[in-house]
């Protein structure tokens, strides 16, 4: 997308000032800041309750908050958290109902308040995860109103990527460490010997109004360049990678691969890598009553496809076996996803492998696939779950 004007110039009172336009505008500003631990996202009331000065330590199954030297406020990798918590919560009411004293029954649907987000600090990556779930929750004839009401109503302010985690690998996806279409500001944090900066572009008309309300300066030719080598340094220092092959394909000739028993052993089937993708979008409805069954609510709430009732059926679940529920995350993701919507589900920022409990990388099983791919088949390798 064409940014709207030249690219300019915040120091850490612009930040501030930023925040502060989005607060008076009526905006819940939303943005990493640290907490139990984790650097997550949450509700911010100024720019100081920013994580300045803290990065993290990640590998699989290993997330740990680390201090920097530097005072940057996003030098740190994806958190727990993606925006879906955000424009798609966990849990939403969808109906009421209630039975009067005369027996007559009152249904009310959930009006939700109107949503008026700003995102600060949407990395690359989650800038395309945000995209994938425009495209799955409105691009079809069945739109998520709830999702639709958040998001129309959602400001996005990315952040571009400058030190990668040792778990991220946006390089092979495509999607990032430098941001895409779809933000309305972004920022580069820059960090050095002339100060802390912050080099801001417009990329859309409302991005460029609320940007004319923040002190600021003219970019000067030294600073676009270095934040543009911080940019394209991280990209040459990715933790992870994907197979340079087709994913697609990969996965549909996969399907009896031996290497599904191997991580069928390890997965425990907690579903943890599916909570923390930013676009994994399953989600089931669930009934509750009071005590005296007079009243009654709905609730959607996420689902996961590694749960043993996601695909359960009259006489049992379709896929029973920890080895045929990976198989279908996985194929899903990196595969089929492309027929359902024309893109891959996966943007490489690295959840899923920090926080599996036993550390599986998907990196790692896709390469392994791809390894055995090019090996003779065995007669193990054609029996299937």
């Amino acid at each position: 997308m064409t940014t709207v004007e030249p690219a300019v110039v915040l120091d850490r009172t612009g930040l501030g000032a930023l925040v502060d336009v989005l607060r008076a505008r009526g905006r819940v500003v939303v943005g990493p800041t640290v907490r139990d631990g984790a650097i997550v996202l949450a509700e911010l009331d100024g720019a100081d309750a920013l994580p300045f000065g803290w990065g993290v330590e990640l590998e699989a199954g290993h997330y740990r908050l680390v201090r920097r030297a530097d005072g940057a406020a996003f030098a740190h990798s994806a958190g727990p958290q993606s925006w879906k918590n955000w424009l798609l919560p966990e849990r939403v009411r969808q109906w009421t109902a209630d039975r009067g004293a005369d027996g007559a029954l009152t249904v009310r649907a959930e009006q939700p308040a109107p949503a008026s987000f700003a995102f600060l600090g949407v990395r690359p990556c989650d800038l395309r995860a945000i995209a994938i779930q425009d495209r799955v929750l409105t691009g079809g004839r069945h739109r998520d109103e709830d999702y639709q009401g958040r998001r129309e109503g959602a400001f996005l302010i990315a952040v571009e990527c400058t030190e990668p985690g040792a778990t991220c690998f946006c390089v092979s996806m495509g999607t990032g460490p430098s941001a895409g279409p779809g933000y309305d500001l972004a920022l580069t944090e820059v960090v050095d010997d002339n100060g802390h900066r912050f080099l801001a572009r417009a990329g859309t008309p409302a991005g460029s109004d609320v940007l004319a309300e923040v002190p600021h300066r003219p970019a000067d030719r030294s600073l676009t360049e270095s934040a543009r080598a911080a940019v394209e340094g991280a990209a040459t220092r990715m933790g992870r990678t994907m197979p340079s092959v087709d994913l697609r394909a990969l996965m549909a000739g996969s399907l009896t691969a031996e290497r599904w028993n191997d991580v069928a052993a390890r997965c425990l089937t907690c579903g943890n890598c599916t909570m923390a993708c930013p676009t994994c979008f399953c989600t089931t409805t669930e009934d509750v009553t009071d005590l005296t069954g007079d009243h009654a609510e709905r609730w959607r709430r996420w689902d996961s496809c590694y749960d043993l009732d996601f695909s359960l059926l009259h006489g049992g679940p379709v896929r029973p076996s920890p080895h045929s529920r990976y198989r279908q995350w996985l194929t899903h993701k990196l595969g089929t996803w492309y027929d359902q919507f024309d893109s891959s589900g996966c943007v490489g920022c690295g959840r899923c492998i920090v926080w599996c409990p036993v550390g599986i990388d998907i990196t790692e099983e896709a390469h392994a696939l791809h390894q055995e791919a090019g090996r003779p088949a065995t007669q193990s390798d054609a029996e299937g779950p």
